[in-house]
């Protein structure tokens, strides 16, 4: 959604006779470049810091704002260098042996994501994540270590490389698996990969997160997911506590190459999607046909809060999405709620059949 300034933040304050408000204002114009369009972004942040600098908060507190601030600032530069390639993030166990059929599976799953360009992402230690980073190699690989009290140790791929990047706050590093996260592959694992599994779940099906793949992979006849699928039928699902549609925010497959290949698929079409005041807007890289609009309109009218699908090309009062200007745009008043069904919607706009055909 887009930026709403805090009132409480743009309100004009003062201390010991100090305009600070106008002191923040010519921080900024020293700062940031002419034509930012984040200048009201940068000036709430900075409002904020004062504010708790006025407050004088306990030390703690001012650690913790400082530590996030700067994990975050850091993350942002060492990612920027990768910011045009797609990348999946991969959960799975750090005790998985290297003989392990599932160590295998994953170092398969890693090298099939990097032959289709795409870059490997995990926390950087050991079993399934040493396994993908090894399938990888290091120039398709990044690693989100966590910082601990007693000695840790990066997986050998990304160990001493840039590719590493190390947080001191674990819930800052889960912001970034999610994040920079074009797909999801869980493998089996322990509490942490099922609490990333139902994080990253909840995230999507809130829209707290946008529409990405969430890919389940075990290896053949392997039950750790079918069971985790057949709770969630049974005591979610019957017990209304999710909706139907929501198990469709997640594929079990069980091989790598289908893993790989149900990525692909997703993006055959889909580019990427944003809000734009009260409309979703889903950028394609193929119009759609007319008749593809009108199924749209008969089968998926239960995703709009009025109206039906529009289609359009890049308009140019959309300064911001000059990047994107190739792009054609499905807008249309999402109702917010059902992602289970707008990810049916994308497998939709992804059939080659359902594209407009070259004038």
């Amino acid at each position: 959604m887009p930026h709403q300034p805090d009132d409480y933040l743009e309100r004009h304050f003062k201390s010991s006779g100090i305009d600070l408000a106008q002191k923040v204002d010519e921080l900024l114009k020293l700062t940031v470049p002419g034509g930012s369009l984040n200048n009201t972004l940068y000036r709430d942040m900075l409002v904020t810091i004062v504010r708790m600098a006025q407050a004088d908060r306990n030390r703690w507190d001012a650690k913790i704002m400082l530590q996030t601030l700067r994990e975050m600032e850091r993350a942002f530069s060492a990612l920027e260098q990768f910011k045009r390639r797609r990348k999946v993030t991969v959960f799975g166990s750090a005790r998985t042996p290297v003989e392990h059929p599932l160590y295998a599976l994953a170092c398969q799953l890693g090298s099939e994501l990097a032959k289709r360009e795409l870059m490997v992402i995990t926390g950087a230690g050991g079993g399934i994540m040493a396994a993908a980073h090894e399938g990888a190699g290091l120039d398709n690989s990044l690693g989100l270590n966590i910082t601990l009290p007693f000695e840790q140790h990066a997986n050998a791929t990304v160990e001493g490389t840039e590719n590493l990047l190390s947080f001191h706050f674990f819930f800052v590093r889960k912001l970034f698996f999610v994040k920079e996260a074009d797909a999801l592959v869980l493998c089996p694992g322990g509490f942490g990969t099922l609490d990333e599994a139902l994080e990253v779940l909840t995230l999507i099906q809130t829209g707290k997160s946008p529409l990405v793949p969430v890919v389940l992979l075990d290896e053949p006849n392997g039950s750790y997911w079918q069971d985790a699928l057949g709770f969630m039928r049974r005591q979610l699902e019957d017990n209304r506590y999710i909706l139907p549609s929501d198990l469709k925010l997640m594929r079990l497959v069980n091989s790598a190459e289908e893993a790989a290949e149900e990525i692909s698929q997703f993006y055959r079409n889909f580019h990427s999607s944003r809000w734009l005041k009260n409309n979703f807007v889903v950028r394609m890289h193929h119009a759609l046909s007319e008749a593809a609009i009108a199924q749209l309109d008969e089968h998926f009218a239960d995703l709009c809060m009025s109206t039906g699908f529009t289609q359009q090309a890049y308009n140019e009062a959309d300064k911001d999405e000059l990047e994107f200007a190739e792009l054609t745009r499905l807008i249309f008043a999402f109702n917010g709620r059902d992602h289970g069904r707008l990810r049916e919607l994308m497998d939709f706009i992804n059939l080659p059949e359902n594209w407009a055909k070259p004038a």
